[in-house]
């Protein structure tokens, strides 16, 4: 029986395929053409995202699964069919696989509904599920054991999860609807107030990526091009990461505030092990130079970083797909 590993993020959908790596790693968004009473679907994954700010009247973007949970499920179905056709899964083929899909820390069984009626809909045989906290852990290549808890916090894009964990289970944690979205809805707020210069989503993403910086006395320099609230004209302005650190820190603070909350439910041998091992850190934002740094100054602990922090949880949750010590550990099915 074939097998993946799925992590729907709210910005990215990857797939992880035993044998392979990850074999897609592709936006989450549907584009979605109304005429009259019909809706037609227009474009899938990155196709999609381009179409953003640019799309016909007609035409909505439509991000299926929004903050951990899944906004739009019939939409979502059809998305992930169109990944598994994709990664030469189709309906056929589908039948005769095995699905892992990596869930935010403390995943309700509502939202695992969800998960089984968009795995049906897609025609796979068998569906399985672990959580992020687990499989980002992994996914930085860290032995867990029984005896030996391991700090895990992945900021993604549209929530974040902070966990402390072990192969017996969570000890303590939540996830929070904070993330990289967050940022990037905050940067156009500010390009707006600062500049009156309007500037769409994937701009103010590309902003966050270009210049988005913690490191101290960072002036990397990027232009952003717009519409001028003040005349309505297309406009372009040189921002620099300095001008934009008070918005990134604004949130990195509020999830900082979290980590600390969890800290301080921990016992004291725990606490004693995560401030000998670190944070291990993953997600999109994680990618942002000098966080790393930054969250280790304002914990006063160690972070550790991965080369790949985005992938971190889908390589994880492949690697619980392949052992069967690790499933029957991690993972649960329903």
């Amino acid at each position: 029986m074939m097998r993946l590993a799925i992590d729907i993020g709210s910005f990215i959908t990857k797939i992880y395929m035993p044998g392979c790596g990850v074999v897609l790693a592709e936006a989450t968004c549907v584009a979605v053409e109304r005429e009259g009473d019909e809706v037609h679907y227009k474009a899938f994954g990155d196709r999609a995202r381009a179409l953003s700010g640019k799309a016909a009247q007609n035409t909505r973007i439509i991000n299926p699964v929004t903050e951990g949970d899944i906004a739009h499920p019939r939409l979502l179905s059809a998305l992930l069919e169109y990944f598994l056709e994709k990664v030469e899964v189709p309906r056929r083929k589908a039948k005769n696989c095995e699905v892992m899909f990596v869930l935010p820390c403390g995943a309700k069984q509502e939202l695992k509904e969800k998960y089984l009626d968009v795995a049906y809909d897609c025609g796979i045989g068998r569906t399985c599920f672990t959580q992020t906290p687990f499989a980002a852990v992994l996914g930085h290549n860290v032995t867990l054991s029984e005896t030996t808890p391991v700090f895990c916090l992945d900021i993604g894009y549209g929530i974040t999860n902070i966990a402390v964990v072990s192969l017996d289970g969570i000890i303590a944690g939540l996830s929070v609807n904070l993330g990289g979205g967050n940022i990037d809805v905050h940067l156009m707020d500010y390009m707006a107030e600062e500049f009156r210069l309007k500037i769409g989503a994937l701009t103010a993403e590309r902003l966050k990526n270009t210049v988005g910086s913690l490191l101290e006395d960072d002036n990397k320099m990027t232009v952003v091009d717009g519409r001028s609230l003040d005349g309505g004209t297309p406009s372009s302005v040189a921002v620099n990461s300095s001008q934009i650190e008070e918005v990134i820190t604004l949130y990195v603070d509020k999830i900082l505030e979290y980590v600390t909350l969890v800290m301080s439910k921990l016992p004291a041998e725990v606490a004693s092990a995560v401030m000998h091992g670190g944070i291990y850190l993953s997600g999109g934002l994680a990618k942002m130079d000098g966080l790393p740094g930054y969250i280790s100054k304002k914990l006063g602990i160690a972070v550790n970083e991965s080369e790949e922090p985005s992938l971190c949880a889908v390589i994880g949750g492949g690697m619980i797909l392949s052992s069967d010590y690790l499933r029957a550990a991690l993972a649960t099915s329903d």
